[in-house]
């Protein structure tokens, strides 16, 4: 599987998992901190904690021996999902609470609400729907490269490829 975001997916994309993410980030370290803030069944969480560890966004660390208990820090790859995360919920603010902000991501020097954007770290240009196309990465396939000879732009009203799947369809529509 080429695609990087099925990719992500598999290792972050239920929805137990990105609030165990959401808690790690406020501080939650241990089971049962996790199991009462989530109201999660054991089972669950125990899958869930399991497969964050074996993807390397958390690291599990015993702190006591008997009876055993582990507390679950997030690594780098666990901390980078920030800002994916602040995203992800200016996104349900915005479209799902339609505009009834119930978390406001703030600068914690200044207590000012944070204005989140998404853009090019190199030249600080804003990420913006028919602005930004993708084209083949290294690790792209024969395929992949093929696919994406030229750039596919992202977002645009009428892609290359829906331009080319609505000739398509004209081409094989009878009359």
């Amino acid at each position: 599987m080429e695609c990087p975001i099925a990719r992500a997916l598999e290792e972050i994309g239920d929805g137990w998992s990105l609030l165990i993410l959401r808690d790690a980030l406020r501080g939650v370290r241990q089971f049962a901190d996790f199991q009462e803030g989530l109201g999660i069944a054991p089972n669950t969480l125990t899958r869930r904690l399991d497969k964050l560890c074996r993807h390397g966004l958390l690291r599990r660390r015993r702190y006591q021996e008997h009876p055993p208990r582990d507390e679950y820090r997030l690594t780098d790859k666990g901390l980078e999902l920030l800002p994916i995360l602040l995203a992800l919920g200016e996104w349900g603010n915005r479209w799902v609470l339609h505009g009834k902000a119930s978390i406001v991501p703030v600068d914690l020097r200044t207590g000012e609400p944070i204005e989140l954007a998404i853009v090019d770290r190199r030249t600080g240009a804003s990420i913006q729907p028919g602005a930004v196309a993708v084209v083949a990465g290294k690790g792209a396939s024969k395929q992949l490269r093929a696919r994406l000879v030229t750039p596919l732009p992202l977002g645009a009203e009428s892609s290359p490829l829906d331009r080319g799947l609505a000739s398509a369809r004209r081409r094989t529509t009878p009359g």
